[in-house]
């Protein structure tokens, strides 16, 4: 069973976020948290496999929560829950930690999917959005202070891979693309994410783009 902690500030929200995880075979609500206090405190008792995290409560909000659960708990995933009108914040989650995000008017199915997703060690969200996100909201740095460093460690083959994952291909998509076995490719993408420091594709994603790899908009 896949434990889930429930994280937000709206009691009805909760409820139907408990509902709706009831229905998905295989998972089963751990518990509820009505702020991001409360979020550290459950997780650390309950030791969840994964926290749907909504990123806009008062008091300690969900990324700062977020931040303290992936770096005290390493074995929680973090999903973030958030509307497109905090698009902002949904980059700065994923910077902290969380393995995706998912708006709130996602189906049932789609988030019942996203945390297996994020269970599993992926990320769940669209490299492709993501892009586009980090476009809007985060400026690659003239002079970034770490990943140019991690970037010159490449081969140029990971580089490709880091370009090919940026674009959003998947791990089959990319194994077409450059006529690798799709086992090599598992193995290339962990290596990629082991020299990069990330722990999954969306943070690889931010780090190929604050590079200037990759921008918005262009063609792979």
């Amino acid at each position: 069973m896949i434990k889930v902690l429930v994280v937000d500030d709206q009691v009805l929200v909760r409820a139907g976020l408990r509902l709706l995880l009831e229905t998905g075979s295989g998972l089963v609500a751990a518990g509820e948290a009505g702020d991001g206090l409360e979020a550290i405190r459950l997780s650390h008792e309950l030791r969840p496999d994964v926290v749907l995290m909504d990123l806009h409560m008062p008091g300690m909000d969900g990324i700062a929560a977020t931040e303290r659960i992936v770096a005290e708990l390493p074995g929680t995933k973090v999903l973030a829950l958030s509307t497109f009108d905090l698009e902002e914040h949904v980059v700065a989650a994923l910077r902290a930690g969380a393995s995706g995000f998912l708006p709130k008017d996602a189906s049932p199915e789609e988030l019942i999917e996203g945390i297996r997703i994020v269970h599993r060690g992926e990320a769940a969200v669209a490299p492709r959005l993501l892009l586009g996100l980090i476009g809007t909201f985060v400026r690659p740095a003239r002079r970034a202070l770490k990943v140019p460093t991690e970037l010159s460690t490449l081969t140029e083959r990971e580089r490709r891979v880091l370009e090919l994952i940026a674009h959003g291909l998947s791990n089959a998509q990319i194994a077409q693309e450059t006529g690798l076995s799709l086992s090599t490719v598992k193995n290339r993408v962990s290596e990629l994410f082991a020299k990069l420091g990330v722990r999954d594709r969306a943070q690889a994603v931010i780090a190929a783009y604050e590079a200037g790899l990759v921008r918005p908009g262009e063609d792979r």
